[in-house]
């Protein structure tokens, strides 16, 4: 095996492609009975477009090559979100360039899964974001995408997809199926391993996922799809097995039925009246999150600070009944330069709860869980990475826990209650090595912070 050994899979939550005749054809008029308005309810609430979701498990992927190892291992965080402006749906994320009640045109975005031996993983670091434009349509509980896109390298490939979805009881099932059509430079790059050739060609992937509701918002989630490599892919010395399983089991945080889905047709009125603007400074630390937790945090020699700027908009206001508010946060982060590094970018993207309690004033805990990419290492990531002999990852799991009082309370001022001061850790790491979307490494960055948070 070499490092440039990689495999493309279709991302986490279902992929599609039956005729499109079917979507557009029409319904027949009728006049409509109780019966009838009350199937077209079920109907509707079979469509299931959560507007939001938080979720976590573990995807088994097959390795088609020619390697004694045949299957590989991945933790994965997912995030959900529907907005007016774009969607994230998992490993992949849309930004809707146009759009009207049925169809989209998005910039787009998915995750390219790299199903490889564990320990050549970190090393090939083969595992990206693919970026292109989708065309998207939505008919009742159908659903059908077209994507072009490429890697970083101009290996261009393109995929029609549908899916339906289905609802009944506690269960949603989503059948799904996918052509991708794939050039011959993409071919031999990522399955001849650029040493042998091949033309271009069709891979079939189809599969179901499903979702069971335990309790309030928990649920069970899971996916199980096989992938058909093309002939001329599959007769390659470097490749062994034509048919690749992938499957995923997990569970994760979604709306309780009947609360607030996506409406597609009036979007305005997905948008809570409550959103926020977060902005903090921070100060690194080698010290890890335990160390931090209990008091014993280190300085930083160097002093490497970092400001971000985060937005936020409600997702729920009750979790399992609980005052637990949900917020939908993306947000930057300026690294400053020092004696060690230059100036750095970073973008977060993640889903925070609050819990508010009143102890004299208003307090409140605040846990999110996210992705975090970074334009370049900082020093305080690297130098730990490059300790523990990793080759580092651009893209990790992102975590921030916040403890924060109202300044209103405080002071007595109705006209600060919408304003907190806060104390916040803001936390890289790749998970203990379980996934290979964030290359494979155990370790990464700490930085204590000072927020202030405004609603409105």
């Amino acid at each position: 095996m070499t490092r440039s050994l990689l495999y493309r899979i279709a991302t986490l939550l279902t992929l599609t492609v039956f005729p499109c005749s079917v979507l557009l054809a029409e319904e027949p008029a009728t006049t409509k009975s109780d019966d009838a308005t009350a199937l077209e309810s079920s109907e509707q609430d079979a469509l299931r477009y959560d507007s939001w979701g938080l979720a976590i498990g573990v995807r088994r992927g097959d390795i088609p090559y020619a390697v004694e190892d045949d299957q590989v291992y991945d933790v994965l965080p997912l995030l959900k979100y529907q907005g007016s402006y774009g969607y994230i749906d998992g490993m992949e994320a849309g930004l809707h360039l146009w759009k009207n009640d049925a169809h989209q045109v998005n910039a787009y975005t998915r995750f390219r899964f790299v199903d490889i031996p564990k320990e050549l993983q970190n090393e090939s670091q083969a595992q990206a974001f693919d970026f292109g434009l989708q065309y998207k349509f939505n008919h009742g509980p159908w659903e059908a995408d077209v994507a072009l896109l490429s890697d970083s390298n101009k290996r261009g490939y393109m995929y029609t997809r549908t899916k339906y979805h289905w609802h009944s009881g506690d269960w949603d099932l989503i059948p799904y199926a996918e052509f991708q059509w794939k050039s011959d430079k993409f071919n031999r790059y990522y399955y001849g391993l650029d040493q042998y050739d091949t033309e271009g060609g069709l891979q079939f992937n189809a599969g179901v996922t499903a979702r069971y509701h335990v309790s309030r918002n928990l649920y069970l989630i899971g996916k199980f799809g096989v992938g058909r490599l093309e002939d001329s892919v599959a007769d390659l010395p470097s490749i062994d097995s034509q048919y690749q399983y992938e499957s995923f089991l997990g569970f994760g945080f979604f709306p309780e039925p009947g609360q607030q889905r996506f409406d597609y047709k009036n979007p305005s009125a997905n948008e809570d009246n409550d959103q926020f603007l977060r902005v903090a400074h921070g100060w690194a630390t080698p010290s890890n999150l335990n160390d931090i937790l209990s008091g014993n945090a280190e300085k930083d020699p160097y002093n490497n600070q970092m400001t971000s700027l985060f937005y936020g908009t409600r997702l729920t206001e009750t979790l399992f009944t609980l005052p637990i508010e949900l917020y939908f946060t993306p947000g930057a982060v300026w690294h400053y330069d020092s004696e060690v590094q230059d100036d750095i970018v970073e973008a977060v993207v993640a889903i925070k709860a609050f819990y508010t309690f009143k102890f004299g004033p208003r307090w409140r805990l605040g846990v999110a869980e996210g992705l975090s990419y970074v334009s370049n290492l900082t020093y305080i990531e690297g130098s730990e990475i490059a300790e523990k002999g990793y080759k580092p990852s651009k893209l990790l799991n992102y975590l921030d826990f916040s403890f924060e009082v109202n300044i209103g309370d405080i002071i007595n001022s109705q006209r600060m209650k919408n304003l907190w001061l806060g104390y916040s850790i803001h936390h890289r790491s790749g998970i203990f090595e379980t996934s290979s979307a964030f290359g494979r490494i155990k370790g990464g960055s700490n930085y204590q912070t000072v927020s202030l948070q405004w609603h409105f």
